[in-house]
């Protein structure tokens, strides 16, 4: 069984502290990142570097903002999709299998 490292650490007068060089390197912790706290029923406090979220698009927001500008001003402009086109799509992507939690790659062909 490997040696368990402990390590301290004392809380300022603001309740904060620096986490150990030890404790940065075995989470792999940089300037900014944020740490999970999970506690315990026992009382014990375990320390995890937190998930990174991932970026949101860039484009995204800019091309949903056009969109909600564009529907304000030209409302009239807005058409039902009719039964035949609808139809059509469904022939096409049929045979498609779809995963909608599966990551999005640009490297898929």
């Amino acid at each position: 069984m490997p040696a368990t490292l402990q390590v301290e650490s004392t809380l300022t007068d603001r309740y904060q502290t620096t986490v150990p060089e030890t404790v940065r390197r075995a989470l792999r912790l940089g300037k900014r990142d944020k740490i999970h706290y999970t506690i315990r029923p026992d009382g014990e406090v375990v320390l995890t570097r937190a998930a990174v979220a991932e970026p949101d698009d860039p484009a995204l927001a800019p091309f949903l903002g056009f969109l909600a500008r564009d529907l304000a001003a030209h409302p009239e402009q807005l058409q039902a999709v009719d039964a035949g086109l609808m139809q059509r799509i469904q022939a096409l992507v049929s045979a498609v299998p779809v995963d909608l939690d599966a990551p999005v790659s640009a490297d898929d062909d």
